[in-house]
């Protein structure tokens, strides 16, 4: 109970912000005030639609066990002020949040405990949505999706369908319909990738022959198997060092059959249409970085009758290949390693201490199957094996050994180089290392001591078939070369890309399952669109089938396998009831993170994945903002700088396959991209290097202590296991949700990290405090302000105050947008609060809650209640400014006497000369040196200063 004498009764305190918090949240929720309304459909209104619209998203969280510390929901209180101020400019603004919720913890958790992933992942769904939703972030709760429900995964599957039953259309640079490929190989205007005739084919062979073609196909490709785990991982799941990010197990390299998404198919596209987005640009080169377009040519080497294809970014230095290496897991490798013993003269540092070739690359790819790619690149030691046999160099006819080593991949170009040890860092090293020929053929450097890499003239570069390199530089020789390898036959023009195709199946349980089946002979068949969602079956152990973390020999069993009810069906796929398989593989992560975008757009939609209309709504073009060539998108689109190539990387390519299937009306996902910093915080540790409670630390000194024993401070994320994680429920109790966004918000720019600090988060409450007091009397509760008119200067704080807090909202400077409320509510307390005791005009704070609303929604609702309006704050009009109030009425000018400033004047802007001077020669300062002394000059430099030359 408070007293009614207390003179502070009805103060802003924690405990009557929860109170206004809750009563708020709970109008919000009953009267769906931010529910956003589409075009047609369920979610479809009978009023008009407001003419401009706008849709701005966080990317997909993650719902953690751990819960949230207050670092998680600094991107998303921006994009809800952000979403705030434009909904108050007039704007239709969607703005949801879903979750990203098949991941491994969860299926972690449920081979320990036995506990379904399900039970275990609704149940933080649960917690986040109730440590989120204290925070008064107006999302259209209608609109929320989790990528485990299966009327989503439905969708997943869709477009697992509808990539798989799509092919790439080099000559339209386009996805299109695999029955129109049907139909053009069928008529004879296409012909098979080998050059068949597709009617001369066996059905078994013409079904292999459309399988070339699919933008989804089974490769038989290198893989990262993790034994112990007993799933293949990505290759951003694997350490440097070649170990499991989760569990440390290590990792192998292995030849498995696994789906593979042909994005490769549109390195082009996802290159070129960088240009058409409006994302940092430190993003776009990780893109283009991870997509690796070069230019070069592929060059043939004939080898025992085998053909090796070599692509090189420098074909004017072939005269100096000296030897070709394979990546270990080159197909070829088999056919190519010598049958016999090495030769007696052999150099020793070949044969890897073996006799044998074969024996020799069965050591090798041994010891390297657990290195990491990573670990295999920059591995300065260089290590390799000889096979026995020999290349022969296209332009100079010399035989030159091939080896294997492991600096050499299968996941960039062909797997294959030609080694020019004179002008490569890497192959300079593997000859020295092994005793190989270095041949100069770019003249500029000392090649006995080191590989030069510079441009120079060519030298030693020329044969008797017509290519005659010397004395060209280094552009006029690449072409030569290419033209003369195109002409014999002996290569030709490339472009390569560094982007290998999606490896897309994990070994697990709690995933997508495939809309695939095989039949008796392994063939494998899409499922209707009719028989979705393929529902996961219970099983009684979540485990893969995990092996000997160093058996790199294992094969994978997934979970799934187990469950031979679900596993082994019968159906009628068009040709009669006949008995199936499916794949007891599951999808990665990433697909449901591939395109949820559409989703919140309809995500009640059973009969399509997104109605084109509401989808052209949201997000299809829109020349207003990106001009002619605008390719659509969410309007913004807020995270991690983590995510910049994988993430957004897929979700481009499945985007764009949706897109040239006429799916949706826009060429890109994600229109504006914003990645936000972090809010880190320090961590302690003992003498033990044990983490202790940071919030039980006490500084002493500039020495830190924990139970009076010294500890130390390092700075960093913040986390459960470092012991410094705040929780936002904490924060919310102790001083409430709006001064939790206000300090958050306050902390810095958006875009950069900051430490977090408790004892800093009082002065945001202050801040609201000194709001609430303008409207509010402390002691009564009535209504604090007054109608008196403002006065100019009144008017001159305010319209400076809006004008700049406009431009700071729209342009995300939240933490400017703060520091320039705060410097408004100071002057309305000096001018009318405090000793003044006057009242506040009502025209000063009404402004002002509508201004503090998108950054601290609750007491701003609460002041416009009671300032006795019936309706919410959240459609009120943002004010605007008066141009005439953001200019000076007078200026400060300097004035100098002899070029040293004396004192200053105020005088009227417009003031002309005369006028300025005269106010100079006025001023007490100025009269008093001046007088009884010559001025012999007056100078005026208008609205800069004045200078008088004065003598005597």
């Amino acid at each position: 109970m408070t007293n009614p004498s207390d003179s502070t009764a009805h103060r802003y305190t924690p405990e009557l912000a929860a109170e206004i918090e809750k009563s708020w949240q709970s109008y919000w929720e009953e009267h769906g005030t931010f529910h956003a309304p589409n075009p047609v459909g369920a979610l479809a209104t009978d009023k008009p639609l407001p003419e401009d619209k706008l849709f701005v998203q966080d990317m997909f969280p993650y719902p953690s066990g751990a819960g949230l510390h207050v670092g998680h929901p600094l991107g998303y209180i921006a994009t809800d002020v952000f979403a705030r101020y434009n909904r108050m400019l007039g704007k239709n603004v969607l703005h949801t949040l879903g979750y990203d919720a098949f991941g491994l913890p969860a299926e972690q958790y449920a081979i320990q405990t036995g506990t379904h992933p399900r039970t275990t992942t609704m149940a933080n769904i649960e917690n986040m949505r109730h440590q989120l939703s204290i925070l008064g972030l107006g999302h259209d709760a209608r609109r929320s999706v989790a990528t485990t429900d299966t009327e989503f995964y439905k969708w997943t599957q869709w477009i697992f369908l509808q990539i798989y039953n799509a092919w790439f259309d080099e000559e339209q640079q386009k996805a299109r319909p695999v029955s129109e490929l049907i139909e053009e190989l069928e008529s004879g205007q296409r012909q098979t990738k080998a050059g068949e005739d597709y009617a001369t084919l066996s059905e078994e062979q013409k079904r292999a022959a459309v399988d070339e073609f699919r933008l989804v196909y089974l490769s038989n490709s290198t893989v990262n198997w993790c034994p112990g785990l007993g799933t293949v991982l990505a290759n951003e799941e694997v350490t440097a060092e070649g170990k499991s990010e989760r569990g440390n197990f290590p990792v192998f390299r292995k030849n498995l059959s696994q789906w593979m998404m042909r994005i490769t198919a549109y390195t082009d596209r996802l290159l070129d249409d960088l240009e058409l987005l409006d994302w940092p640009e430190k993003v776009k080169s990780m893109q283009r970085n991870w997509i690796g377009r070069s230019r070069g040519a592929e060059v043939t080497f004939t080898a025992e009758g085998h053909e090796i294809e070599v692509f090189t970014t420098r074909p004017d230095t072939l005269f100096g290949a000296e030897y070709v290496v394979l990546a270990p897991e080159h197909e070829l490798v088999d056919a190519l390693v010598s049958p016999v013993t090495y030769d007696a003269d052999v150099d020793s540092r070949w044969t890897y201490g073996n006799d044998n070739p074969a024996d020799a690359v069965e050591a090798y790819r041994a010891d390297i199957a657990a290195k990491s790619d990573l670990e295999r690149q920059e591995n300065k030691e260089k290590t390799g094996v000889f096979l026995g046999t020999y290349a022969v160099n296209p332009v100079s006819g010399k035989r030159v050994p091939i080896f294997i080593a492991d600096y050499v991949l299968t996941g960039y170009g062909t797997g294959a180089i030609m080694a020019v040890p004179a002008h490569d860092t890497r192959d300079y090293e593997f000859a020295t290392e092994f005793g190989l020929p270095i041949t100069e053929v770019v003249s500029g450097g000392d090649v006995t001591q080191e590989a030069y890499t510079e441009d120079g003239v060519l030298v030693n570069s020329a044969n008797d078939e017509g290519l005659d390199l010397n004395g060209k530089n280094k552009a006029e020789a690449i072409a030569a070369t290419i033209e003369w390898l195109a002409e014999n036959g002996k290569g030709r023009e490339k472009v390569q890309f560094k982007l290998r195709d999606w490896l897309f199946a994990r070994q697990r349980y709690w995933g997508e399952p495939f809309p695939i089946v095989y039949d008796e002979n392994g063939q494998a068949h899409a499922l209707p669109e009719s028989m979705l969602p393929i529902e996961l079956p219970e099983v009684e152990d979540y485990k893969p089938v995990s092996f000997d973390p160093e058996d790199a020999s294992s094969e994978p069993q997934p979970p799934l396998a187990k469950a031979r009810e679900w596993v082994e069906v019968e159906l009628d796929l068009g040709d009669g009831l006949k008995k199936y398989t499916r794949d007891t593989n599951v999808m990665p992560q990433w697909a449901g993170s591939s395109y949820y975008q559409l989703r919140y757009i309809d995500p009640v939609n059973d009969d399509k994945l997104v109605d084109l209309e509401n989808e052209r709504y949201w997000t299809g073009p829109r020349p207003e903002r990106g001009g002619e060539k605008d390719p659509g998108g969410v309007d913004l689109y807020v995270g991690g700088v983590e995510h910049a190539v994988l993430h957004l990387l897929y979700s481009r390519f499945w985007h764009k396959v949706l897109y040239d299937l006429g799916h949706v009306t826009s060429k890109e996902p994600y229109y504006r991209l914003f990645n936000q910093g972090y809010i880190q915080a320090y961590a302690y540790t003992d003498s033990r290097g044990v983490y202790v409670p940071a919030a039980e630390v006490e500084e002493k000194d500039g020495k830190f202590y924990y139970n009076g024993e010294e500890v130390n401070q390092e700075y960093g994320k913040m986390g459960k296991s470092l012991k410094n994680a705040v929780a936002p429920d904490e924060i919310c109790r102790d001083f409430g949700a709006d001064t939790l966004r206000v300090y958050e918000m306050a902390m810095g720019p958006l875009d950069t990290s900051r430490p977090w600090a408790t004892k800093d988060v009082v002065g945001a409450q202050r801040f609201l405090q000194r709001l609430w007091r303008l409207v509010i009397d402390e002691t009564s509760g009535e209504l604090a302000c007054t109608d008196a008119e403002l006065t100019k200067e009144d008017l001159q704080q305010l319209h400076r105050t809006i004008a700049g807090v406009r431009d700071d909202y729209a342009s995300l400077r939240d933490n400017t947008v703060v520091a320039k409320l705060i410097e408004y509510v100071n002057y309305v307390t000096r001018t009318y609060g405090g000793a003044q005791g006057k009242g506040a005009p009502r025209a000063a704070v009404e402004p002002l809650a509508i201004m503090v609303s998108p950054v601290a929604p609750h007491i701003a609702e609460e002041l416009w209640k009671r300032l006795g309006h019936e309706e919410t704050i959240t459609f009120e009009s943002f004010p605007t400014f008066d141009e005439k109030y953001l200019v000076d009425d007078e200026i400060e000018i300097p004035v100098q006497i002899n070029g040293k400033v004396k004192a200053r004047v105020n005088v009227a802007t417009d003031a002309e000369q005369d006028a300025v001077i005269a106010a100079a020669l006025a001023d007490e300062k100025i009269a008093a040196i001046t007088e009884g002394k010559d001025i012999i000059k007056k100078i005026y430099v208008p609205g800069r200063m004045v200078n008088l030359v004065v003598k005597g």
